[in-house]
């Protein structure tokens, strides 16, 4: 790197870190101590895609639009969550102030969420083969073209199904650390942002203070390790940043399944199986995590949807035109309503009241099917004899061509221990910053200004004096 050159500047997203977790994470905490570290207050909802577009536009919701990890597009008519192109995001971006500062300035962005499509020089997420007979094979998208072969003649294939699913764990993240530290080397980017998703696992299946959750932070920890001293000794600011924190919950909450047995919500079936029907219902939530946007279509029934939502167990309160815009979440995208659950609640997306008349995707790994989030995903069905056999077993015959359909998602959802999305009610259980240059101290940062600070740790912009 010339003197010309801004600093290089690497930024791990460690999804799910906490103060608390950090104790068993002595690699990660060593920046903190070498540097600093800060308190991290994030955004409503505190889930992956609001806050990252936050981090890197400096705006609340209200002015990127990702208001959530999906929500109702009301020109298609459907729920859609896990979109990945770019100009969903609004706002200007770090790279974009980077570049008025400094022409030229190059930037890596190694599975952050919304990178397809966003204007950076290298490109790597996550992004399944669809074969035309319906079959769904691991693969990544890259930019340019040839860095996919690049990275998968070194590393292998994206190990998809272990990003996400029963299966989830250290295989894809160290896939990734992989490719961030192949992408470092080999073309020098000015910033470099990585995802890493092994925390987001455990804290959710079993707790976050779980001895399972525990072990996991010690394993992300040993795997991130070489690579962060890696970044430093290449002369690279590293920053470690959270989203949110994972709380411990207790009850899931079904929403949709109020509101349809108040005659709000309506489905139709096909087959036996009901699907959510948008076009008809009056009112529906698109639930994520623990905040539900909830879309009602004649502003006559919002305050009965609202008492019907405020009624129910493990709801704390339902946001109205005020409440929105009191936390950043005042945007065309948005549900009429916004559903926040108690601390130790979650929002389910069910809506049928029979599981015999549930749709075939509920019992598989459906993200892009499931009008809302589904942690469930995350564990196996207890009451299938030899599940994991028969997954695999019919992983083997899709994998002959046969057709498939896995069950494999459990309709019961108290076996989910740990959810977000609210703001945190305790610090320890809440997001943290860590960065290995001291300079730019602070106790807390707001998400809203973590695209400054990058700025800044880049030498592209004063810190403004903050609290």
């Amino acid at each position: 790197m010339t003197s010309n050159r801004p600093r290089r500047l690497v930024v791990l997203d460690v999804a799910g870190l906490t103060p608390q977790l950090l104790r068993h994470m002595p690699a990660l905490a060593a920046l903190g101590r070498h540097g600093f570290r800060a308190r991290l207050d994030t955004v409503l909802p505190a889930v992956t895609c609001a806050v990252q577009s936050t981090f890197l536009t400096g705006e609340p919701p209200s002015g990127h639009g990702a208001v959530a990890n999906g929500w109702y597009f009301r020109d298609l008519g459907e729920v859609m969550l896990w979109r990945q192109h770019n100009a969903l995001v609004g706002g200007e971006k770090v790279w974009d102030a980077a570049r008025r500062a400094r022409p030229g300035y190059r930037v890596a962005n190694i599975c952050w969420w919304y990178a397809m499509g966003a204007d950076v020089d290298w490109t790597v997420t996550p992004r399944p083969v669809y074969y035309s007979d319906g079959r769904k094979e691991p693969d990544c998208y890259t930019w340019p073209p040839s860095l996919h072969d690049d990275l998968t003649s070194r590393l292998g294939p994206f190990p998809l199904f272990t990003y996400w699913g029963p299966n989830a764990g250290l295989p894809a993240t160290r896939w990734i650390l992989g490719a961030a530290r192949q992408v470092f080397d080999a073309h020098h980017p000015d910033l470099t942002l990585v995802y890493l998703p092994h925390l987001d696992y455990e804290p959710q299946r079993s707790g976050p203070t779980s001895p399972a959750t525990i072990r996991a932070a010690r394993q992300l920890d040993a795997a991130v390790a070489p690579l962060i001293d890696h970044f430093l000794r290449g002369g690279a600011t590293v920053v470690a940043l959270s989203e949110y924190g994972i709380a411990p919950v207790t009850r899931p909450v079904d929403l949709n399944r109020a509101l349809r047995r108040a005659g709000l919500l309506q489905v139709y079936t096909q087959d036996g199986m009901e699907y959510l029907d948008p076009w008809t219902s009056r009112a529906f939530a698109v639930a994520d995590h623990q905040v539900a946007h909830v879309y009602v279509k004649d502003p006559a029934d919002l305050d009965r949807a609202a008492g019907i939502l405020a009624d129910l167990d493990g709801v704390e309160r339902v946001l109205d035109t005020a409440g929105k815009k009191e936390h950043g979440l005042d945007h065309e995208r948005s549900g009429e309503l916004v559903a926040v659950a108690a601390p130790d609640a979650w929002f389910t997306y069910y809506y049928w009241l029979d599981d015999a008349r549930a749709p075939d995707f509920a019992r598989q790994v459906e993200i892009h099917r499931k009008p809302g989030y589904d942690p469930a995903e995350l564990l196996y069905d207890a009451t299938v004899p030899a599940v994991r056999l028969r997954a695999a077993g019919t992983v083997a015959r899709k994998k002959l061509g046969f057709r498939y359909r896995l069950r494999t998602v459990p309709l019961d959802p108290t076996g989910v221990r740990g959810s977000h999305g609210r703001l945190p009610d305790f610090p320890e259980h809440g997001p943290v910053l860590l960065c290995s240059d001291p300079g730019p101290a602070r106790p807390a940062y707001a998400a809203t200004e973590v695209k400054q600070l990058l700025l800044t740790l880049a030498g592209l912009g004063q810190e403004q004096p903050g609290a």
